[in-house]
């Protein structure tokens, strides 16, 4: 069987972001393609929370190496402070260093046919273009979202660093993937030397994770209804202010209240920015904040709420949030707050979701909390349709990137 090398930041015991997923699936299905994965990451202390739920998920038989690496905002910081250039690209920059000689013992010993990164940690792709010029091995980059966009990174430095390891990845790699159609246009329009080696490959749900978790009744008329966002709340991609000055005026205009409506938001990131954004708008009533839990039971959870709540701003239109193939996976109703014209409304729309409106569009926003919230009590809220929803297994994934290991190898 021929081996890949899989470069990840993000893998178990990492905790705090679906984005672990991606990896780790592709870890677990790719032997079934004819591939051996051997995984290059960082050792435990360089993530920010970690759990051991997914390490028994990682088959025994894969290597998995983990290079030194620092968080620069919490290992090199003097009184919160440290330099910025120990944090470009990322905070993890020291990881680069690390791991070459992983990357040496690697080459040596397990002799790859082919070398695979992962963004959104951007230094993945410097160690991913390390590995490749060593070994002049093809080299796959899979970039999931844009790197260097119009107001993202927001320090010009950063941007530069990342506008530079974007093109050098896309220049050098064999092959660079993207998770979202318009992602991948919008690279080919940047990059016309490199467009016929950029593909797509969209995220997606386990089903095999969700074995054994039970779908979720129909909210009981009368009953209190709760709206759950699962996972990491961005203050600017996923900026809930407008969403919570709705809940203020239908608060006001009696249509919810404590007793009958709530939105639990596990696992934020933070709390200290929506405790805060509850209390200026006054519905601190309405807001639930909740801890991290493992996997399964976050899975669980969100197959039995009475509903999901998907955030996403427009600057985020070519993007797709990994969470949202698992909300559809779970059947039940969703309440989509992003741009209709971007891909996340998109996919969502085609999955047969009603209730969409722009983040920033509390107009929008209100007309679809009140169809959701009038459907919810009776029962009768719609939900995914199962024909879209199959479509998005990521065994059907891992077949593509196995497809292009298989070309690339000979």
């Amino acid at each position: 069987m021929r081996r890949v090398l899989m470069i990840a930041y993000h893998f178990p015991p990492f905790a705090g972001s679906s984005g672990v997923q991606r990896t780790l699936r592709f870890v677990q299905q790719l032997p079934a393609h004819g591939w051996q994965p051997v995984v290059l990451t960082v050792r435990p202390q360089a993530f920010e929370q970690t759990s051991e739920d997914l390490m028994a998920s990682v088959p025994a038989e894969v290597p998995v190496y983990r290079a030194f690496a620092l968080d620069a905002q919490r290992h090199l910081s003097f009184r919160g402070r440290y330099p910025g250039a120990l944090a470009r690209p990322d905070r993890w920059v020291s990881w680069a260093f690390g791991a070459i000689p992983q990357i040496l013992t690697i080459l040596r010993k397990e002799r790859p046919a082919v070398v695979w990164s992962t963004y959104p940690i951007a230094t993945a792709h410097i160690v991913g273009s390390m590995a490749h010029r060593w070994s002049r091995l093809p080299w796959v980059a899979d970039f999931r979202d844009p790197m260097a966009q119009d107001d993202y990174p927001t320090d010009p430095a950063t941007w530069r660093s990342f506008a530079r390891i974007e093109a050098h990845a896309v220049k050098r790699a064999a092959v660079s993937v993207f998770t979202t159609r318009s992602a991948a246009q919008t690279y080919r329009t940047r990059y016309p030397a490199a467009a016929d080696r950029i593909v797509t490959i969209e995220n997606g749900y386990d089903e095999e994770s969700f074995a054994g978790i039970a779908p979720g009744v129909d909210q009981v008329r009368g009953g209190r209804i709760t709206l759950l966002h699962s996972g990491v709340v961005y203050p600017v991609e996923r900026d809930p202010s407008v969403f919570f000055s709705v809940l203020a005026h239908l608060k006001r205009s009696g249509v919810v209240s404590k007793g009958s409506f709530c939105v639990r938001f596990r696992a934020s990131g933070n709390d200290a920015l929506l405790r805060r954004l509850a209390s200026e708008h006054g519905i601190e009533d309405l807001i639930e904040l909740a801890p991290s839990i493992p996997y399964r039971a976050a899975l669980a959870e969100m197959s039995e709420v009475d509903g999901l709540l998907v955030l996403q701003a427009s600057n985020c239109n070519e993007q797709i949030p990994a969470k949202a193939y698992e909300y559809l996976r779970t059947y039940r109703p969703l309440v989509g707050l992003a741009d209709p014209a971007g891909d996340t409304g998109d996919l969502l729309r085609r999955s047969g979701v009603p209730y969409i409106a722009a983040l920033h569009d509390a107009a929008g926003i209100e007309q679809a909390l009140r169809r959701y919230l009038i459907d919810a009590a009776a029962g009768s809220a719609a939900v995914p349709s199962r024909e879209s929803v199959e479509l998005h297994s990521r065994a059907a994934r891992t077949k593509q990137l196995a497809e292009i290991f298989n070309r690339l190898a000979r």
